[in-house]
């Protein structure tokens, strides 16, 4: 008995640790470069703006946690077998291979790397395709040092939670301590989207974090990870993956907090700039100048590593449960390839790619999440769960197509249509109602 009771428990250390390792699992390439840029466009309405943002970039991603460990890593157990399978999928290809793990390895290059290079971008001819040479070499050297890592799964924890965790919230303490203390200009007035819809602009900014999508992986990362350490009861598990998540909000919210504020007093420093991590740069150069630039690398070039290893470590254990027959060390190296290769497309074009595929899978894996905290509410769970997120899914599709170019005038009757959440009211409408649908026997006994 004594020993059941030791292996569900784990000491102080060991729980910060999980929860260090959560928190720089979420800490990637976007999170650092959205906000700043966010906050420029938003000015005086700034507020409103990291509200939304938060709402999408750190309340979700916490919600999805929860739900995991409310659901026991199983949230999409009420669905269709193959249609459980596609959706994991889906968002297994999209924050591994195709989007967000090739970004970590973009974004490291243009503000861990590019600033100390002399002929960054010198051109090679490879296969007929015009390549970046440095930061084609840089991409192979930084995805090579993430299979390594994503090797050796077992020690996740105490390479990524207890030693390049501490040394990234050092840093970025730092940073948000010298924003506060000397921001650089007054805050401007807002443009764009940001005049008339702060808030439901910040929330469709926060989609490109990516962070909610990866809350479901995560969580059963986490879950993993806790059964490794002898974590074995489902209490001990969701009590632990709880506080772990909580450790990562509260760290996501103040580098968001931070970087919000870092934009909309950029002032002339971000003048030209077309992305946050061009602000962020700056920023760091004009007020600590080398030393500065040094700084921002190594803060940038870990949070991008531990978030690569993190996805590719997740996505490849995925794989290889759904093709048993071939090997998790396969699959590291294969996505490892993969991710290397999507990386020299380049940041802006892989940004612009992403954005209508975000819009169209947020809507299913929000009403996702919603729906695992009222699964035991519902009279027919089951049915109840296909049907929100086929709503979902649907209203996600034409929102997606909205932002490719495609015309859908047809829906702009729908409340927030224009704002790019068209999918809201209707999902919303459904999950009421499906409270309220009665049990099968009930309808059987009525009939």
């Amino acid at each position: 008995m004594g020993q059941c009771v030791q292996n569900n428990n784990m000491s102080i250390g060991d729980t910060v640790g999980l929860g260090f390792m959560t928190f720089a699992f979420f800490l990637g390439a976007g999170n650092l470069i959205f906000p700043p840029f966010a906050g420029m466009l938003a000015g005086e309405n700034m507020t409103l703006a990291m509200l939304g943002f938060l709402i999408t970039a750190v309340g979700l991603p916490l919600a999805g946690l929860i739900a995991i460990a409310k659901a026991n890593g199983k949230v999409m157990a009420m669905l269709p077998a193959f249609a459980a399978t596609a959706l994991a999928i889906s968002i297994y290809i999209i924050i591994g291979p195709a989007f967000a793990v090739p970004r970590t390895g973009l974004v490291a290059f243009e503000i861990g790397a590019r600033p100390f290079l002399d002929s960054a971008d010198a051109i090679i001819q490879l296969g007929g395709l015009s390549l970046n040479k440095a930061q084609l070499f840089y991409t192979i050297g930084f995805f090579a040092l993430a299979m390594l890592l994503s090797l050796f799964p077992g020690k996740l924890l105490d390479s990524v939670g207890k030693v390049l965790t501490p040394i990234l919230i050092f840093l970025l303490v730092g940073l948000a301590l010298s924003v506060i203390i000397t921001p650089s200009a007054a805050i401007q007035a807002a443009s764009g989207d940001y005049i008339n819809s702060p808030l439901s602009k910040g929330i469709l900014e926060g989609y490109n974090t990516m962070d909610t999508l990866a809350s479901l992986i995560f969580g059963m990362l986490i879950i993993d990870i806790l059964r490794k350490k002898g974590i074995t009861d489902s209490k001990a598990q969701t009590r632990y993956l709880v506080r772990a998540a909580i450790i990562a909000a509260s760290g996501l919210a103040f580098v968001y907090v931070s970087l919000f504020y870092l934009g909309a007093t950029a002032g002339d420093i971000a003048l030209g700039a077309e992305n946050g991590g061009q602000i962020l740069t700056n920023y760091v150069t004009h007020e600590f100048g080398t030393m500065g630039t040094i700084l921002l690398a190594t803060v940038v070039s870990i949070a991008c590593l531990t978030t690569a290893v993190g996805l590719i470590t997740a996505c490849s254990e995925f794989f290889n449960e759904l093709l048993p027959k071939i090997s998790y060390k396969a699959f590291v190296i294969f996505f490892g390839v993969v991710c290397a290769t999507v990386a020299n497309v380049g940041l802006t074009q892989l940004i612009h790619i992403s954005i209508p595929v975000l819009m169209t899978i947020y809507p299913v894996a929000i009403a996702l999440v919603a729906i695992t905290f009222l699964t035991e509410r519902f009279p027919r769970p089951e049915f109840s769960h296909r049907l929100v997120l086929s709503i979902a899914l649907f209203f996600g599709i034409f929102d997606g197509l909205q932002v490719a170019g495609v015309d859908t005038s047809f829906l702009s009757f729908m409340p927030l249509h224009a704002e790019g959440m068209a999918w809201l009211l209707p999902v919303g409408l459904a999950i009421v109602a499906c409270l309220f649908v009665p049990a099968k026997d009930q309808a059987l006994a009525a009939s």
